[in-house]
């Protein structure tokens, strides 16, 4: 299992939340940026020091400041931010008196209650969302592929927006719920094919390509705005 530190470090770009892991399956010290926290995360394989995870850390100092400062900013669940619902921007109103607890109308979410519960109601909206989401699209495409999803969740993942399990089970980043239709779409596709073919070979690629017709532009553009999708909420 892999063990995790966190500290503020000062890098010549200026100080960092850099994030240590020591992993039983790294071979090799790596850097990465975690789009969703804001942090530089180390991965040390077990024989590794963190001297020389520091080392490495300090010879990509600049491009460590480059991806960080190329990051989205964070937007919290909080009354007046914006937030994308399939595609579109919507509008978070606090309204204390409303009876449903989230409503969405004429591009706002309006939540009810008082304002220290927003963040969570609104949280717990969106990954209700997903899952209706998801396992409507997931479903539809399963029967055309003529195969069986066996369980259909949503979670919040840092480096996936989909995964299949060698049981038949599927899980969906509820992040995902921001995206495009188009992107969805792709994403049921993925993961759905992935029940026939545990791999990314040709016939894993034909099979997508029955199952949707916006593969190349939803990659396109998770791979643009997807770090702007880890920094809400």
């Amino acid at each position: 299992m892999d063990q995790a530190a966190c500290e503020i470090l000062r890098l010549p770009g200026g100080p960092a939340r850099v994030e240590w892991r020591r992993s039983a399956r790294a071979r090799r010290i790596s850097l990465r940026i975690d789009p969703r926290g804001g942090a530089v995360v180390v991965t040390l394989p077990p024989r590794a020091g963190r001297t020389a995870g520091m080392a490495l850390l300090m010879n990509h100092a600049d491009w460590v400041a480059r991806r960080l400062a190329a990051l989205p900013g964070p937007v919290p669940f909080a009354d007046g931010a914006l937030v994308p619902l399939h595609g579109v921007e919507h509008r978070i109103r606090h309204l204390p008196g409303l009876r449903a607890g989230v409503l969405v109308a004429q591009r706002e979410i309006l939540v009810s209650g008082e304002a220290g519960f927003l963040p969570r109601r609104v949280g717990d909206f969106l990954r209700a969302e997903a899952r209706r989401v998801f396992t409507e699209l997931a479903g539809r495409k399963a029967a055309a592929a003529q195969v069986t999803a066996r369980r259909i969740t949503v979670k919040d993942t840092r480096s996936r927006w989909g995964s299949c399990a060698s049981n038949g089970n599927l899980a969906f980043s509820w992040r995902l719920v921001m995206a495009p239709p188009e992107v969805q779409d792709y994403v049921a596709a993925h993961e759905v094919a992935h029940l026939r073919h545990m791999n990314h070979g040709s016939r894993f690629w034909a099979l997508v390509g029955q199952l949707t017709p916006h593969s190349a532009p939803a990659i396109a553009w998770l791979r643009s705005n997807g770090p702007r999708l880890l920094r809400v909420g």
